[in-house]
């Protein structure tokens, strides 16, 4: 018997699921929109299989890997949510290490998210990927409550949780008090935000996250590196303003358009994916923190 080939979505689609994810139509929506683009050729199930995360197949550092340690972590949020949890990862042994806290999507503390943090622990730095579910029971165990859940925190104290966390950092035990940001799309945008927050970070990584307004600019002091992909319109139409505005402070930033990749082409578990885009961008945050944090 001849196994059919699984369905590879087309950017019509992806531009879809992009809608969806960030909450403009719900999954009926979304599939009813899909079969329109298909002629009703593709199942909904194919789609689905097509579009919705795989997170054990994508994983690159193991929970178990030998050359870091991890551990939940509960620490003070007293403008948030009062009490925090997240996954702390650095490398094996005594440090100190520069730090960074890592900011999920906008669905909570998922398995990729984790596995960012784990990949930062094995180039040398302490990571913290907090939950900004953690109020609501933590991440769901799929995105699609994840999202659901996010939306019901309130917005500004989510983001306090997440300062709070950059500033357990520069204090920890272990941590060099250099600290920086990373965060993909609803994090993005928080790192940018973290950088306008807080004078003393040390480096802010933002992926296809929302900008800060011009007016919040002069109150940047760390470097920024902005990761964009080239179809990502909907991220992309607010750049150059802040461009402009960096530009007009003399704020010290690096910015990178990915030829052809989707928002989220950093996310290793959906076809959103872009692995040319993923791994030279990584190695550019890399090269960043190590500048500004070491």
């Amino acid at each position: 018997m001849t196994q059919e080939k699984p369905y590879v979505p087309s950017q019509a689609i992806l531009d879809l699921y992009d809608g969806y994810a960030h909450g403009q139509f719900d999954r009926r929506e979304f599939f009813r929109r899909a079969s329109a683009v298909t002629a009703g050729t593709v199942s909904a199930a194919a789609i689905a299989a097509a579009v919705m995360p795989r997170y054990a197949q994508a994983m690159q550092v193991a929970p178990d890997d030998a050359r870091i340690d991890t551990r939940t972590l509960e620490y003070a949020s007293p403008n948030g949510a009062g009490k925090m949890s997240g996954l702390l990862a650095h490398p094996a042994g005594d440090g100190p290490w520069p730090a960074v806290v890592v900011i999920h999507e906008n669905r909570g503390l998922n398995p990729y998210i984790e596995d960012v943090a784990r990949r930062l622990a094995v180039a040398g730095y302490m990571a913290l990927a907090p939950d900004a579910l953690f109020p609501l029971g933590g991440y769901p165990g799929n995105d699609d409550d994840g999202r659901a859940l996010q939306r019901k925190r309130d917005r500004e104290q989510m983001f306090e949780d997440f300062v709070a966390a950059a500033q357990w950092l520069m204090t920890a035990d272990n941590s060099t008090g250099r600290v920086g940001s990373v965060g993909f799309c609803y994090g993005g945008g928080v790192s940018n935000a973290l950088a306008v927050r807080l004078p003393e970070l040390g480096a802010a990584s933002c992926y296809y996250g929302r900008q800060v307004a011009a007016e919040e600019v002069p109150a940047i002091a760390a470097p920024l590196q902005i990761h964009m992909g080239e179809l990502d319109t909907r991220i992309n139409a607010g750049w150059p303003d802040l461009r402009d505005a960096l530009d007009a402070h003399g704020k010290n930033y690096e910015a990178y358009v990915y030829p052809k990749a989707n928002h989220g082409f950093h996310n290793d578990t959906t076809p959103r994916y872009d692995q040319t885009a993923a791994e030279k961008s990584w190695q550019r945050t890399l090269r960043f923190f190590d500048a500004h944090l070491r």
